[in-house]
């Protein structure tokens, strides 16, 4: 049996029915997840040596190797005629299961993503800093990073070096000189790119995941020393994100992070995918927090909760709150009541910023 052809006719049913993720597991039929929703494509359920012989035969021996020593993998893979998917294979109750996740064959736009243009494109022309794309599993940072470095490199004569896990979206040189390095290929840990990445002339750096102390820290001394650092965190808004870099230090180091962390720091895109009201997709949300004096100040001060007022009150700075973001997804008939209030952060607050809406709306008519 031709199991690459098998492999291939599941992956471009993924495609052709607007997937998000294809799942192998033994004891189901493979599974789709649509809009959010998870769907057996099969009515066949997939055995032990189904799943090996659909995963050996996209691997490298390379990979099959490190995937037998670690019992477990991330790569991606590239499909002709389909398109390009990242891939994670693991072990469960003793056998291979693997999740994959379809990457657009072209490299997404800002404006086609419905991201906050403004507020990027602003990051995206600072000459230094760290700016952090953050979220849930599953909503879209690796798209949105995409995006910002292929403006950038649209953009501007500049240098550009990313380090991912795997590489997800391919560039191609454009007005910017363009290098992706790809863990396990070509360096051995974000880390230990970060260590020589300053003594490779980049202007800007993109760090796939920041994971561990080493990589914060490399991170942040970057964007201090004059270069301009995006990467992605799994944290749910500004004030966990930041909380979470402080947290990684020592205790005795926390004060020092804090200062440094307030100097080196742009903003944060915090982003999440919801359900549209009338389609079988999924839209994007986010909040905004850009690094003005007045964050600078509450982060060095350890007085991140005070972040969110500060967000509320900045509009002119082109923040925006998770709430307010959802709300006026609300008032475009883009995403029900439901999912407006199963999503936000303060159901009181909404409520008032709806009241308020319709007694607008209310004079505006009389």
């Amino acid at each position: 049996m031709d199991k690459k052809g098998d492999i291939t006719r599941l992956f471009r049913t993924c495609i052709d029915r607007n997937a998000s993720d294809l799942h192998l597991i033994v004891g189901r039929p493979p599974v789709l997840r649509i809009g959010g929703k998870l769907e057996d494509i099969e009515n066949t359920k997939l055995t032990p040596s189904d799943i090996e012989n659909l995963i050996h035969c996209i691997l490298s021996d390379e990979q099959k190797k490190m995937l037998e020593k670690k019992r477990e993998l991330d790569f991606a893979v590239s499909i002709p005629g389909v398109s390009r998917f990242r891939g994670n294979v693991h072990f469960q109750r003793g056998t291979l299961a693997a999740a994959f996740r379809a990457l657009p064959s072209l490299l997404p736009r800002m404006e086609d993503l419905k991201l906050p243009e403004d507020a990027l494109i602003r990051l995206a022309r600072r000459k230094s800093g760290l700016v952090l794309i953050t979220g849930p599993t599953g909503s879209g940072k690796s798209t949105t990073l995409a995006s910002v470095i292929d403006f950038i490199n649209t953009e501007r004569k500049c240098h550009i070096i990313t380090i991912e896990d795997p590489l997800e979206f391919l560039h191609t040189h454009k007005k910017a000189l363009i290098e992706q390095r790809e863990l396990h290929e070509d360096t051995y840990s974000f880390s230990s790119a970060l260590k020589h990445v300053l003594r490779q002339d980049p202007d800007v750096i993109m760090v796939g995941e920041m994971r561990d102390f080493d990589t914060f820290s490399a991170t942040m001394t970057a964007a201090e020393t004059g270069h301009l650092v995006f990467s992605s965190l799994h944290t749910k808004d500004a004030i966990q994100t930041i909380d979470r870099i402080i947290n990684v230090f020592p205790a005795h180091q926390q004060d020092q992070a804090r200062v440094q962390l307030a100097g080196a720091l742009e903003g944060i895109i915090s982003q999440r995918l919801v359900s549209q009201a009338s389609e079988n997709k999924l839209i994007l949300a986010y909040e905004v927090m850009i690094a003005t004096d007045a964050v600078r100040a509450l982060i060095r001060e350890g007085r991140t909760h005070l972040i969110p007022s500060t967000i509320e009150s900045s509009f002119k700075y082109d923040m925006v709150s998770m709430d307010r973001s959802l709300v006026n997804l609300y008032k475009q008939g883009l995403i029900t009541k439901e999912i407006l209030f199963r999503n936000c952060v303060k159901p009181d607050y909404v409520k008032g910023l709806l009241q308020n809406s319709e007694a607008s709306y209310t004079r505006s008519s009389n």
